[in-house]
This record gives structure tokens, C-alpha cells and sequence, in this order.
């Protein structure tokens, strides 16, 4: 197996063959049991870039019909690996969010706890949970982004979607729950952005949202009364 090591992305080097292409790609299909998509080209130690590929092959897709694989396999954003790939983000996203919920449950009572909490009359922008506390409450966004290129995606999307004066007067939480990326990794990243987070947003792993959620404390319905219960949730 003609198997090459990528040693520096940067630079002119000597081209890579199409043996070499074909040992790396089968080299992570047997690492990962299944073919490597654009961005796992990129990242992956024994291919070259994606770009690359594209430009000596005419495309991915037609490098994995001179690989000789199934139909099924040449167009990862299409068929039954991109419905598998759905169906385990759906699932993963299932269990994410009731780990969540069972924690505030546990923490701040159900009736508390309200999910899917449209914070406008239009219906359309919604946090995963809001809950109400002796603080006036927070708001909480779940996500779990497969890689730090995935996360920065994620967060530039909820800086757009919770800019409004409406959702910024309570914290918001950007919950993602990728146990290999770490805190650091996290402040680091907001740190460098050209277009800072919103006013109350904090972006955090699992184990500082526990603290955070440590902080905060329970509300009492009894000697506060919470008129909202009465009138009905929306």
C-alpha cells in the first residue's frame, strides 16, 4: 500500500498520486468504517487537501467512482449514508437534551422548566429551555458539534440568532456537550472572534454549565407566586 504522510499543509511539495489518494482513503475508511467526507480529507493526516483532490480528480465524487465504490457511496451528502448520518444526529441530540433536562429538573423543578420556549409572538425563535429562577431565569441552547471547525459554525449562527433585546435580558447559554472539546478551547475561540457574542451569551461545556447552574438559586413558588402558571405558558 502506497500509504503517505502529510507532513506541512503549507508550501509546494512534490504532487501526490492517485495510489497514494487511494491508500489514505482506505487507510480511514478501516481507522473510521466509513469514507472520509471534504472536511475529514482536509484534517486527515494521510491525504492530501480536499481542494487538491478536487482539482486533479474533477471532484470527489469521481474519484470514488475510479475507487470503485457503490453508488450508494460516491455522493456523502446524498442517500442512505446521509440518512444514517441524520438519523444519528437526531438520536444524539434526543439524548443530549434529556441529560440536560434532568439536570434542571433536578435542580429547579419541573414546572420551572419550560422547553421549546418561544421568546416571540411569531413562533419562530425559540431557545431549547428557559428556566425560571430566584435570578429571573436563563435561557439554555443545546448543541453538539463534531469537531472545533463544526463548533465555529454553531456559534456563528446563534450570535445571529440571539441578538434581540427580547432574549438578551435574561443569560443565554450556548450548551455544546462535545466532551473532547474543553473549556479553554472554548474562551480561546470566542476570544479571537472579529464579531463578539451578544451581551449575557456565554458559551460552555457540560461540566461549567453544572457549576454555573450550581449558582443559581431555586425559586420559591410558594412565597413568590409566579403569576405566569396561572395565566399559561406559551
Amino acid at each position: 500500500m502506497a500509504l503517505r504522510k502529510q507532513s506541512s499543509r503549507s508550501g509546494k511539495g512534490t504532487g501526490w498520486t492517485y495510489e497514494q489518494i487511494e491508500a489514505g482513503m482506505r487507510h480511514f475508511y478501516a481507522k473510521n468504517g466509513h469514507h472520509p467526507t471534504a472536511h475529514e480529507i482536509d484534517d486527515y493526516p494521510y491525504l492530501p487537501s480536499s481542494r487538491s483532490i478536487e482539482r486533479a480528480f474533477g471532484g470527489l465524487v469521481a474519484l470514488r467512482k475510479r475507487m470503485g465504490l457503490t453508488e450508494d457511496e460516491l455522493d456523502l451528502r446524498a442517500g442512505s449514508h446521509s440518512t444514517r448520518r441524520a438519523y444519528s444526529i437526531n438520536e444524539r441530540a434526543h439524548k443530549v437534551e434529556a441529560t440536560v433536562y434532568e439536570h434542571l429538573v433536578k435542580l429547579f423543578g419541573r414546572e420551572l422548566v419550560h422547553r421549546e420556549y418561544f421568546f416571540t409572538d411569531d413562533r419562530r425563535t425559540r431557545a431549547d429551555f428557559f428556566v425560571y429562577d430566584a435570578h429571573g431565569g436563563f435561557c439554555v441552547d443545546v448543541f453538539y458539534p463534531k469537531d472545533l471547525r463544526n463548533l465555529t459554525g454553531c456559534v456563528n449562527s446563534k450570535r445571529v440568532k440571539y441578538c434581540d433585546a427580547v432574549m438578551l435580558q435574561y443569560p443565554v447559554i450556548l450548551l455544546q456537550m462535545n466532551k473532547a472539546v474543553e473549556q479553554p478551547e472554548l474562551d480561546r475561540m470566542v476570544s479571537k472572534k472579529k464579531k463578539p457574542l451578544p451581551k449575557n451569551t456565554s458559551l460552555m461545556t457540560w461540566g461549567t454549565f453544572t457549576s454555573f447552574c450550581a449558582r443559581r438559586k431555586r425559586l420559591n413558588i410558594a412565597r413568590k407566586g409566579i403569576p405566569f402558571l396561572k395565566e399559561g405558558v406559551r
